[in-house]
């Protein structure tokens, strides 16, 4: 009897699984950035002259953080049920999650360069429950075994079998699933067009602010960003006077230095972030995959997507490329608030995936209406004001002092062409708002995506009978809110309350 007992109570005994145990390599690539926390510790021993403690304090902090990652990593271990995800951790203070199959809204599978090179990935939860504590995640498990029990989550939420999230499952990072279909992708080519057109001198601010900060550190005293310095080199060569006589070669070749730079920039962000770059439709989401040194996989569902925005740029709107980003109640980490779905892409391959979410550009005969004038009475305030200035410093005595009214001239025009392109149009279900000369932007807002809309007017508005209408949506949207500025009031009063009518969405 003791013995079936014993035999019955093994096989009750739950399957519990540990982290990968290269997430104790992880953490040795970890303590560089932690070490940083360290470095005042040791300046203190090297300013007192206690030199000889500099090394064991080193050796002694490496040590207890790599005991305390072994700890952290003892203690952890997770259990996949047949429909719930349980966690526990803690060294001290132990926690108990049980996370179920029907509340995780997206799984999220992460590579960073030394876990691709482990085999390993990080598998994030998010439960929709509102805010990143209520997230869980798993931050190191073999990538087999993740996309296997991302592939048993999906199953359990579709009402399928679910598929078991055995270690051994078969790779499934590049083969889609049967009701999986590829709306978007890109090849090196397309990275490297859009790398021209994400032209970048963030390189050379970079490379700038290095060699100020470490000059000197530096074994030689030159710094590329100080004209006296390239003097001082020509000099030494016998080329000043040739260069004196030939300014205008020196000048044709820091611009093209400068454009060499940015666009080898542009290039190396766009190759980066979106390298094999591909999104495809699942049952209940868009997923995206993206990432050289980082590959990202992360999905989308469909019904908490807010809004649509199409981003281009005065030049690339000249050739036909544009941006989509989708606001969703499911943000894109904290870097990013909107899901990048189309980085680069024609309107051609922007219109499938908006489809998808149900949301549809206006067509060429939508009836576009513009917003007053009046909103370029903050830029011809500034514009004023830096005229003003410009002239009071002429009037001191310094000739610089013409670039304030160059300047105010500049922002006057910019202020007053830009707001012809301040438009927006009502649809049957969807409003969509335009804005922008060198940076356009088209937002498309379904009705039943807006909570709350504010109208609101101030002592300039309210007596040419005008009004704002700022529209409320959940899930927040890195490109600022979504408004139509100074349109007559009663126009404002029939659109909001038409678009609070809505109840549910299409």
């Amino acid at each position: 009897m003791s013995d079936a007992v014993a035999i019955t109570t093994a096989e009750a005994e739950p399957d519990w699984q540990r982290l990968h145990p290269a997430t104790l390599a992880l953490s040795v690539v970890e303590l560089g950035p932690r070490s940083l926390q360290f470095l005042p510790a040791v300046a203190a021993l090297g300013f007192t002259g206690n030199w000889i403690w500099i090394v064991p304090a080193i050796g002694a902090f490496l040590l207890i953080s790599l005991a305390a990652a072994w700890f952290q990593w003892l203690r952890f271990r997770f259990l996949v049920g047949d429909d719930e995800v349980v966690i526990e951790s803690g060294v001290f203070s132990r926690q108990h999650r049980t996370i179920p199959f029907d509340r995780i809204q997206d799984v999220s599978i992460e590579q960073g360069l030394v876990s691709r090179a482990l085999g390993i990935a990080k598998v994030g939860f998010e439960t929709g429950a509102g805010g990143k504590e209520n997230d869980a995640s798993l931050d190191a498990i073999a990538l087999d075994a993740a996309q296997a029990l991302r592939t048993t989550i999906r199953a359990h939420r579709s009402g399928a079998a679910p598929a078991p999230a055995a270690a051994d499952a078969p790779d499934t990072a590049d083969a889609a699933q049967p009701d999986d279909r590829l709306l978007f992708a890109m090849g090196p080519g397309r990275l490297l067009v859009a790398g021209l057109f994400n032209f970048s001198l963030a390189a050379l601010a970079v490379v700038g602010a290095g060699m100020q900060f470490f000059d000197n550190l530096l074994p030689f005293d030159f710094n590329i960003f100080n004209p006296m310095d390239w003097i001082d080199l020509a000099e030494d060569y016998g080329l000043d006077q040739w260069l004196l006589a030939h300014r205008w070669i020196a000048a044709v070749g820091g611009i093209v230095s400068l454009l060499l730079i940015g666009f080898a920039s542009g290039i190396a962000t766009m190759f980066f972030a979106n390298w094999a770059f591909r999104l495809t439709r699942e049952p209940r989401a868009l997923r995206r995959t993206r990432g050289l040194t980082t590959r990202t996989d992360v999905a989308v569902p469909v019904k908490r997507v807010q809004a649509a925005i199409v981003v281009t740029g005065w030049l690339r709107q000249r050739f036909g490329w544009h941006e989509l980003r989708l606001q969703s109640l499911a943000s894109d980490g904290e870097k990013e608030r909107d899901h990048q779905v189309v980085p680069f892409g024609k309107l051609g391959e922007v219109d499938p995936v908006l489809a998808e979410v149900a949301i549809a550009r206006p067509g060429a005969d939508a009836p576009w209406q513009h917003s007053h004038r009046i909103i370029a009475l903050g830029g011809l305030i500034g514009a004023l004001g830096a005229t003003t200035g410009g002239l009071i410093a002429v009037s001191l005595g310094q000739p610089l002092g013409w670039f304030g009214p160059l300047a105010g001239l500049l922002i006057g025009a910019g202020s007053l062409i830009g707001a012809r392109f301040h438009r927006w149009t009502d649809m049957p279900d969807q409003v969509a708002i335009r804005r922008g000369l060198w940076k356009p932007k088209m937002t498309l807002l379904p009705h039943a995506s807006v909570q709350s809309i504010d109208l609101k007017t101030d002592f300039i508005l309210r007596p040419l009978g005008l009004a704002t209408l700022v529209f409320g949506v959940p899930g927040g949207s890195s490109l600022a809110s979504h408004e139509i500025p100074a349109i007559p009031i009663a126009t404002a009063r029939m659109l909001r309350d038409r678009i609070l009518a809505a109840r549910t969405r299409r």
